[in-house]
């Protein structure tokens, strides 16, 4: 008769994921009265958004802005809330990585974006709202764009039709906080 093994994975335990944090952000620009979202394209050619690991003695935001403004050049940035957290598993050099990514709403008004090659960037496009949700390459980005996508629509009356339209001028003082925690299983990268 066959043993038995016992354990996780079938392994005993010997493949356990290592936990990586990592933060990013969400970028948006308003042009012509419509949203328009920073994509970054990888060294594997998807589109995504600017994000990095969080560095000893950082939060998650402070990596954030961080992350940005490295890989994209940008430095007129504005943090404005926390989206969602993702996470997913991925293998690197044989070791399996449980990958954890915050990520943030962030404006940049202005500036030219340079694209940061030696990590591995591409290129950096500022798409419309609508288009930007079609052109992410991750399912699990997708719906962290979403979220933004509500956000930036609430806040400036849009339609709900993928034109923002400008954001309102809120009065002095006014904060408006809105944290999601989820959990979602991404793709492999």
């Amino acid at each position: 008769m066959p043993r038995r093994r016992r354990g996780r994975g079938g392994r005993g335990g010997a493949d356990r994921a290592v936990v990586e944090t990592s933060a990013g952000g969400v970028i948006y620009r308003w042009d012509g009265g419509t949203a328009h979202i920073l994509l970054i394209r990888d060294r594997y050619q998807h589109w995504g958004f600017p994000k990095g690991h969080v560095e000893g003695g950082e939060t998650a935001a402070e990596a954030a802005i961080r992350e940005v403004a490295e890989e994209t050049g940008l430095s007129a940035l504005r943090l404005e809330r926390e989206l969602r957290t993702i996470d997913w598993y991925f293998r690197f050099r044989g070791r399996l990585i449980h990958k954890y990514c915050h990520f943030y709403l962030i404006e940049s008004p202005e500036g030219e974006t340079c694209p940061q090659v030696e990590e591995g960037i591409t290129e950096c496009i500022w798409l419309p709202l609508p288009d930007a949700i079609t052109s992410i390459s991750y399912d699990n980005a997708r719906e962290v764009l979403r979220i933004a996508a509500d956000w930036l629509r609430a806040v400036s009356g849009g339609s709900g039709d993928g034109d923002c339209g400008a954001p309102p001028a809120l009065p002095a003082g006014t904060e408006i906080e809105v944290t999601v925690w989820s959990r979602m299983e991404g793709e492999d990268r």
